[in-house]
């Protein structure tokens, strides 16, 4: 597995996620409304999300947003592996205190930035449920390109979603200037 280095923006660092950041993350990730575009429902206790974040079976990498200003955690970042090597898929939360403020699009950015210049990857994508607007407003402000509309795609927690795919190819990338 590639390793999670750190990513550094204007106003955070991005800091490979430890379990005792399960914490500042329960807020969020415990909120049945914050969670109801996740494939799973959200988490009872602050060791059922510290397990989740850490599983060991897990091929993804996660990134803590760490506020320069402060030092607290503000949002989940992550890179999942695909079928082809140079494809990268890509993932977000910001926690719900900090939501509204730019963090997923600047970490984002760099994350995408980080996966293209630093890891050579051809193409990045965001597999989104259709009802997250916010999500789908963050890729497109972002410049990724609709590819697909799967219906029916996924079961839930919250029953059958449909998924939008979003993709960037490296060569279409501007850099996180654009964001």
């Amino acid at each position: 597995m590639t390793d999670t280095s750190t990513i550094e923006t204007e106003r955070f660092t991005m800091r490979k996620l430890v379990r005792s950041d399960a914490a500042a993350l329960l807020p969020t990730l415990g909120s049945e409304e914050q969670c109801r575009y996740m494939s799973r429902p959200h988490f009872e206790s602050e060791e059922e999300l510290a397990d989740w974040l850490t599983d060991p079976t897990w091929d993804g990498r996660s990134w803590a947003a760490i506020s320069k200003a402060d030092d607290s955690l503000q949002g989940r970042f992550v890179a999942v592996p695909t079928h082809d090597t140079e494809v990268e898929e890509i993932g977000y939360i910001t926690v719900a205190s900090h939501q509204g403020q730019g963090i997923a699009r600047e970490c984002s950015a760099a994350l995408v930035d980080h996966l293209f210049a630093a890891e050579g990857k051809r193409k990045i994508i965001a597999e989104i449920d259709v009802e997250n607007v916010p999500s789908v407003a963050l890729v497109e402000r972002l410049g990724f390109t609709r590819e697909a509309h799967f219906r029916q795609h996924e079961r839930t927690h919250k029953g059958m979603c449909d998924v939008f795919i979003y993709a960037m190819l490296r060569d279409e990338w501007h850099g996180a200037t654009r964001a």
